[in-house]
C-alpha cells in the first residue's frame, strides 16, 4: 500500500483495528511512521505503508501495535 492510496491513515488503522485485525508500528522517525497491517492472529502480515501525516502521529502518540 503506498502513501498515496491511503488517504486518512488514521481511518484505514481504525478500520483495520475494529475488524479484529492488528497494526503494528515498524519503524518510526520524527517526521514520519512506518505501519505494518496483520491478519487478526498477528502472524501474517497483509500490507504496509509509511506517512507522515501530522493526524496519525498524533493518533499514535507512543503507541507500537493496535494492542498497545
Amino acid at each position: 500500500m503506498t502513501v498515496d492510496r491511503v488517504s486518512d491513515p488514521v481511518e484505514t488503522l481504525l478500520r483495520w483495528q475494529d475488524s479484529g485485525a492488528i497494526w503494528r508500528v515498524v519503524a518510526r522517525r520524527p517526521d514520519a511512521v512506518t505501519i505494518a497491517l496483520y491478519e487478526c492472529t498477528g502472524g501474517q502480515e497483509v500490507d504496509r505503508f509509511t506517512s507522515a501525516d501530522p493526524a496519525l502521529l498524533r493518533f499514535l502518540g507512543e503507541r507500537a501495535t493496535s494492542e498497545d
